[in-house]
């Protein structure tokens, strides 16, 4: 019987640190915080042209990972009011009152500290960066989402720095390249948010986001034509970056038919604006950005 009690606790225990653990992944918002470490890699790795090493690509995806989770925890403290409301994010721990809102700030500042100590290894810019995207993301775009659509173009400058801190971390100083590059994941954020918008508008309404521009209650039908004009933005940023830093032909050419097919993609949302093409839109989203950074890398 005893034996039997051992091996309940033991289940009951072995469940409670399962659970934990899936909530930190939920707090840290796991996916999002990859695709963050994977373009500062590739930011990484487009400035070193072979010449980096693994110790700081190691470096850059603890400390950028850590930053990002840091950003995410304290994004759904101050929205945990709001989450519970939407059906996507009605079971974040801290919404749900699983994770006290005290142990996810903690956990915010110990990963903040920890990030920034990494990334500042590399130089004060690249810290700098860090935590001005991590202030940017929870104190003003987080709360700026319930008063303005500005919110979107607010949220897509943090959203575009990983790149940006990648190239900092082995150059030392913000270049035009690294600019560029910002520029780049910048604009490519506003046909991909609008997407994913357009999907889950109901959602956002339910917890008084005002992240899409409305006309009469509804979606406002210029939206996938906006999605059309900045992904076309693209084109003359990859021909600058031809022209001006030397980049190869082969990767211009490839970033030009990335664009061109995020283009269609966004037309055809434009044509049609419903849930079918605003997926199509968002699934190559979700490979656009990868391909355009290495296509750079590569080429």
């Amino acid at each position: 019987m005893d034996t039997n009690k051992s091996y309940i606790k033991t289940e009951a225990l072995s469940t409670l640190k399962y659970s934990k653990l899936k909530d930190y992944v939920m707090l840290v918002k796991l996916r999002l915080s990859l695709v963050v470490v994977i373009s500062s890699v590739l930011g990484y790795m487009i400035a070193a042209k072979g010449a980096g090493n693994v110790i700081d690509i190691i470096k850059i995806s603890i400390g950028g990972f850590l930053v990002t989770g840091a950003a995410n925890a304290l994004n759904q403290v101050l929205e945990k009011d709001f989450d519970v409301l939407m059906t996507r994010t009605a079971d974040r721990p801290v919404a749900t009152g699983r994770m006290k809102s005290s142990e996810a700030v903690m956990f915010a500042g110990v990963s903040c500290l920890f990030g920034i100590s990494i990334l500042a290894t590399f130089n004060p810019v690249t810290a700098f960066i860090g935590m001005l995207s991590l202030i940017l993301y929870a104190f003003v775009y987080t709360p700026l989402k319930r008063y303005s659509t500005l919110a979107v173009a607010v949220g897509a400058i943090p959203g575009a720095l990983p790149v940006m801190i990648g190239v900092t971390a082995f150059e030392g100083t913000v270049t035009l390249f690294a600019f560029a590059l910002f520029v780049i994941q910048f604009l490519w954020q506003f046909p991909h948010f609008w997407s994913i918008g357009f999907l889950g508008f109901e959602d956002y309404n339910r917890a008084g986001y005002k992240l899409l521009p409305e006309e009469d209650g509804k979606i406002n039908r210029n939206l996938g034509l906006s999605s059309i004009f900045y992904a076309a933005m693209i084109i003359p940023v990859a021909i600058w970056i031809f022209l001006r830093m030397d980049a190869g032909l082969a990767s211009t050419f490839s970033v030009i038919l990335c664009t061109l097919v995020y283009i269609y993609f966004s037309y055809n949302f434009h044509k049609k604006f419903e849930r079918t093409s605003a997926l199509k839109l968002m699934f190559f989203s979700f490979f656009y950005l990868p391909l355009v950074l290495i296509s750079y890398w590569l080429f």
